[in-house]
């Protein structure tokens, strides 16, 4: 929803005839530049002006009301061009380096001139491209005319950061031709793996012949169909999605969650806009090229089938039946269609992993499962030292908002907890583990609550604006409803509300953080602007198709002052993690906003106008034992334990994979690769976090809430990090008696006292 102008040009600290005043001015200023933008537009050239007037537009929100408040100069000009250049020729097989230098020229030659430049740059951007795609699909069917030699001792670079821009036509097509070899050779192997039932044909390396020319020759023609449409797809673009392609860049140079949305239908917008997917229960977006996961929808087909996580790269998919689909270079609204289908379908996803890995992920489409997008909980004993403790996962926190704002009870993840809890307690639990692995985040109003049931009352976050203006979000009940030793699961995919929760918990003390080496450092807050309702004159109604802007606007702060951007939370414990070798994270995106702190060397204004810092706050007085002794205890477990030593050399192997981007022509190599990819699969399901929950039974019929709730008890069992969490727990309670005092009803209602 778009922020009423009112809201983003006031300040608090004036009087209400002042604000007034001001936002006279700021609606003056706003449309005196809009209706200079209107007239400089050129009749009859409907595109260009939509443009001109876009441009206008997105410039001025990027300037007013984005969080960092910076200006469009040079920095961000290079910036955007950067971006621009990946979205025209991601994988570096189009653009020659004086087409690059051409574009570079045209930016230098045009920084901060929206209503010109801009269009300038995408006009000669769309022009090379035109070019380049032509000559690219000459070249393409030059190459497929022709036979490859997949014994050669040869690779190809699929890293496309590692390359450079070709520097002539000759050295172009040396790199399609590898290209094209790579994915002729690949397909080839799929088909006779689906002809051998998954049988090898060889083991020998240097095979000189194929026993199936028919399927090479298949393979050859399956690739050259791919093409056409690829190509034919690319010629087709509209010269409106050249200059939306130009806007998104500009708003990605301010930070990677600003965006240019451009206007799309229903259907899309649904996609784009709330990031919803049918079918398999994933959120997807556009990046260099390639269909990237963002999200997995908790209780979806994709979240139960356990194996598609963030970060991965679709590269096909394929239907039963059906030819595969490449997905690179594709629109996310294009490839939406072919991953969507009829709930009982299956689709098989080719899936990169962000340590290089390929593997094939079957997923049957279905709706999602909504009892598996809620707190759920469970009671386990540790054989050792017969104790029972709790465990509660949180897959995200969720808020009915549109029945709690109806007056209705609103279904929310801060009441499941607090009911969870009363399980829990009645069992006599001597401990609890909150599990926020791959925990995305949600609505903020519950980070805070599920943090209040577990502290007395005061501050859990600070918010701040662009303004510098500081509000402390705070937990006024003074009801606790656990009391006792408390340690919670992070990893580098639990971002935002999650960070929020765990950060809050361990300033107060109140609890230790176990998990990878950092969270996910998602500490911004965006708003949606709708660029159609920014048009006051009725001479620009025909130009109202102008989609929309997220814009960034607010950062998180820790009670302590520090924020969770960029840095995210260091657990208190580290664990070996499957993702600890990945560039999963914040401090990984390109543009993201610092960290940094509100205090004495970072002040902020207050709505009174004072100065405001870490927020005051009392630190939780029992269980606090000394940290050191349990870190050094757990330690020592985890490098004598068989679990995490797998997981280490996992880890090991992946980063290996990632320095070595380079993949082999060679026949005999690659299929040792496709079956190297297979095993590590088993790996990868067996210590994923979100493990695989089966949709049925062995005789086909589908699982029933009971029988779901059982298996899943059985897999969390099987947990190595909810092992080790146990293991702390017992260690807090040995070492500290405040801890097992924490659990006593006496205890608890001490930390209660009655008004």
């Amino acid at each position: 929803m778009q922020p009423p102008l009112r809201k983003v040009f006031l300040m608090n600290v004036f009087s209400p005839r002042v604000r007034r005043l001001l936002v006279a001015l700021a609606l003056c200023s706003f449309f005196l530049g809009l209706h200079g933008a209107y007239g400089f537009l050129r009749p009859g050239n409907y595109e260009s002006n939509r443009a001109r007037l876009l441009g206008y537009l997105v410039s001025h929100y990027l300037e007013t009301v984005h969080f960092s408040h910076k200006k469009i100069d040079g920095d961000i000009s290079r910036a955007a061009l950067g971006i621009f250049l990946k979205q025209l020729d991601p994988q570096k097989r189009f653009l020659l380096k004086e087409d690059v230098e051409k574009l570079t020229n045209c930016s230098e030659e045009n920084e901060g001139e929206p209503f010109s430049g801009m269009l300038r740059l995408a006009d000669e951007g769309a022009s090379l491209l035109a070019v380049r795609v032509r000559m690219g699909e000459q070249m393409v069917k030059e190459i497929l005319a022709h036979p490859f030699d997949f014994t050669a001792r040869d690779s190809i670079e699929t890293d496309p950061e590692k390359l450079d821009y070709c520097t002539t036509r000759e050295e172009l097509k040396k790199r399609w031709s590898k290209v094209l070899e790579y994915q002729v050779l690949t397909r080839y192997l799929t088909l006779q793996e689906e002809e051998t039932s998954g049988e090898p044909a060889s083991d020998n390396p240097d095979e000189k012949h194929f026993p199936r020319k028919d399927l090479l020759v298949a393979a050859r023609e399956k690739i050259a169909k791919n093409y056409e449409s690829y190509f034919s797809r690319m010629l087709q673009e509209k010269e409106s999605e050249h200059y939306d392609r130009y806007f998104s860049a500009l708003a990605r140079a301010f930070d990677p969650h600003s965006d240019y949305m451009p206007p799309t239908n229903k259907e899309d917008f649904d996609i784009s806009m709330r990031g919803s997917l049918e079918g398999i229960g994933a959120t997807l977006k556009e990046e260099d090229g390639f269909i990237k996961v963002v999200g997995i929808t908790p209780g979806g087909p994709a979240y139960r089938q356990g194996q598609l996580k963030p970060e991965d790269i679709i590269l096909r998919v394929v239907e039963k039946g059906k030819e595969p689909v490449d997905l690179t270079d594709m629109k996310v609204t294009d490839a939406v269609r072919f991953i969507r289908g009829k709930k009982g379908t299956e689709v098989k996803l080719t899936v990169r992993k962000p340590d290089a890995t390929i593997i094939v992920i079957p997923i049957m489409r279905d709706i999602v499962q909504i009892e598996e997008t809620f707190v759920k909980g469970f009671s386990l004993t540790d054989k050792e030292s017969g104790r029972k403790f709790g465990y509660i996962k949180i897959p995200s926190f969720y808020r009915d908002f549109e029945k709690t704002m109806n007056g209705g009870p609103g279904r929310n993840a801060t009441d499941d907890v607090k009911a969870e809890l009363k399980k829990l307690k009645a069992e006599n639990i001597s401990g609890l583990i909150l599990d926020l692995r791959n925990n995305g985040g949600g609505a903020l109003a519950d980070a805070v609550g599920i943090a209040g049931l577990f502290i007395r009352t005061g501050p859990v976050v600070q918010v701040k604006g662009g303004r510098g203006n500081i509000s402390v979000l705070e937990d006024d009940d003074p009801d606790i409803s656990y009391g006792g030793p408390l340690v919670v699961l992070v990893n580098q995919l639990s971002a935002s509300a999650s960070e929020i929760l765990a950060g809050a918990l361990q300033d107060y003390g109140r609890a230790l953080i176990i998990g990878g080496e950092h969270t996910h450092g998602k500490g911004t807050v965006q708003t949606m602007i709708d660029l159609n309702k920014s048009i006051p004159f009725e001479k620009m109604e025909k130009y109202k198709t102008f989609g929309a802007l997220r814009l960034t606007i607010q950062k998180f702060y820790r009670i302590s002052g520090e924020s969770t951007q960029y840095r995210g939370v260091i657990p208190d414990i580290t664990l070996p993690d499957l993702l600890n070798h990945l560039k999963i994270g914040e401090k990984y995106l390109d543009f993201s906003l610092p960290w940094d702190k509100v205090g004495p060397d970072f002040p902020g204004e207050d709505h009174r106008g004072g100065k405001v810092g870490p927020a005051p706050y009392t630190p939780w007085g029992t269980c606090r034992p000394d940290l050191a002794v349990i870190r050094a205890k757990s330690s020592k477990r985890v490098a004598v334990s068989e679990d995490f030593r797998e997981i280490e050399a996992e880890n090991k192997r992946a980063i290996e994979n990632q320095i070595d981007t380079r993949r082999p022509l060679n026949i005999g190599e690659v299929r040792r690769e496709m079956e190297e990819a297979k095993q590590l699969k088993e790996t990868k399901g067996k210590y994923s976090h979100g493990r695989t929950i089966m949709d049925e039974k062995a005789s086909g019929q589908p699982l029933n809430s009971a029988e779901r709730k059982k298996l899943w008890v059985k897999e969390v069992g099987k947990d190595a990090y909810v092992h080790e969490s146990v293991e702390v727990l017992d260690d807090m309670l040995a070492a500290d008696p405040t801890c097992a005092a924490g659990l006593t009803e006496r205890a608890v209602t001490s930390l209660n006292p009655s008004p």
